[in-house]
C-alpha cells in the first residue's frame, strides 16, 4: 500500500504556489494544501483549464483563497512576468511547489532555444525559484519542493551537450537528465540557503498514470506499451502519487533533511552520481549563465540582462 502523508499540519495565513496545479499531482496537491487552509496560486500555462481546477478546489475544500496566475515555464520571459507579479503583490511565500513538467516528448525546443524538458522541468523552475528567493526569505521558515523522479537513475549530465544537439536525441535519457538536475539543484540551493530558514527538497512521487505520458507513443514507441501497461496496473493514482510532496510541504520536523531526495513520504538515498556536490555546483553555474542570472553589473531582469545571457 502506498504511503500517506500522515501530518495533520494546518496552514491557516500561509501562501503556497503550485506550479502545473490544473491536473494530475499539482492538482491534488494543490488542494490537499487548500483544505489545510493556506492560500493558493495556481501557476498554469493554461488560465482555462487553471480557472476550471481553482473552481474544482473551491468547492471540494470550501477555501475561496484561490489564485490563478499564467506561468509558462518554456518562456523565461513568461517565468520573469510570473515572478514579477508575485513579488509586487504578495506579502509572503511559504512554500513554492515546483510540479510541473513534461515528459519524454519528441525533440522540440522552448521559446528561448533550450531543449524542452531541460528548459522546463529545470531551467524553468530554476529561474523562478531564484526570483521568489527574497520573497521566501522573507517569509521563513519555508520550503521549495521540487518534483523529481526515480527516471534520475538514468540521467547523465553532458555538460558539453546539455541541448542534445550533437548527438542523437533520446526523450527517456534527455527526462532522466532533466530530473537528475532537480536533485542536483535542490542538494546546492540547500547548501545556498544554510541558515536562512529556508528548507528544500527533492522527491519522486511514483508512477502514475496521468496526461505526463501524452508524448510516449510518439517519441518511445513500443516502450509507451510498457509503461502505461505498468502504470495501469501497478502505478499509483494521482492522489496517492501526490503524497511525498504533500509530506515534504507540510510535515513537521523536516528542516534537518533539507536538501535531502525522498520517496514515498521518507528520505531515500539517490543515484550514486547525484550526489556528486561538484557537478551540482557546476550545473548551478551553468544554469546562471543560461537563464541570465549572473550578469554582473546589470540589474536582475532587466533587458539588458536578458539580451547579453547566453545562447544555448
Amino acid at each position: 500500500m502506498p504511503s500517506m502523508c500522515r501530518s495533520k499540519a494546518r496552514l491557516d495565513g500561509k501562501t503556497v504556489i503550485v506550479t502545473g496545479a490544473n491536473q494530475g499531482i499539482g492538482f491534488e496537491t494543490a488542494k490537499d494544501l487548500a483544505g489545510r487552509g493556506a492560500k493558493i496560486i495556481l501557476a498554469c500555462r493554461d488560465l482555462t483549464r487553471a480557472q476550471k481546477a481553482a473552481d474544482n478546489i473551491k468547492e471540494e475544500t470550501k477555501n475561496e483563497n484561490i489564485i490563478v496566475h499564467q506561468l509558462n515555464l518554456a518562456s523565461l520571459a513568461s517565468v520573469r512576468s510570473f515572478a514579477q507579479k508575485i513579488n509586487e503583490t504578495e506579502e509572503q511565500l511559504n512554500i513554492l511547489i515546483n510540479n510541473a513538467g513534461v515528459m519524454a516528448p519528441p525533440k522540440m525546443q522552448t521559446d528561448d532555444g533550450f531543449e524542452l524538458q531541460f528548459g522546463v522541468n529545470h531551467l524553468g523552475h530554476f529561474l523562478l525559484t531564484n526570483l521568489l528567493l527574497d520573497l521566501l526569505k522573507k517569509s521563513a521558515p519555508s520550503r521549495v519542493v521540487n518534483v523529481s523522479s526515480y527516471a534520475h537513475n538514468s540521467g547523465r549530465l553532458n555538460f558539453d551537450d546539455l541541448q542534445w544537439e550533437k548527438r542523437q536525441y533520446d526523450p527517456a535519457n534527455s527526462y532522466g537528465d532533466s530530473k537528475i538536475a532537480n536533485v542536483f539543484f535542490t542538494r546546492e540551493l540547500a547548501r545556498k540557503l544554510e541558515g536562512t530558514g529556508v528548507t528544500t527538497y527533492s522527491l519522486h512521487p511514483g508512477v502514475i498514470k496521468t496526461d505526463l505520458y501524452q508524448h510516449l507513443g510518439t517519441s518511445m514507441g513500443w516502450k509507451s506499451g510498457i509503461i502505461n501497461t505498468f502504470a495501469k496496473w501497478f502505478g499509483k493514482t494521482v492522489v496517492q502519487g501526490a503524497q511525498t510532496t504533500i509530506h515534504c510541504a507540510v510535515t513537521e520536523g523536516l528542516e534537518d533533511r533539507t536538501g535531502q531526495y525522498f520517496s514515498d513520504c521518507a528520505p531515500k538515498q539517490p543515484n550514486s552520481r547525484a550526489r556528486d556536490d561538484d557537478v551540482a555546483r557546476r550545473l548551478w553555474e551553468v544554469s546562471e549563465k543560461l537563464v541570465g542570472l549572473s550578469q554582473p553589473g546589470l540589474p536582475e531582469g532587466s533587458s539588458e540582462a536578458q539580451a547579453e545571457a547566453p545562447a544555448p
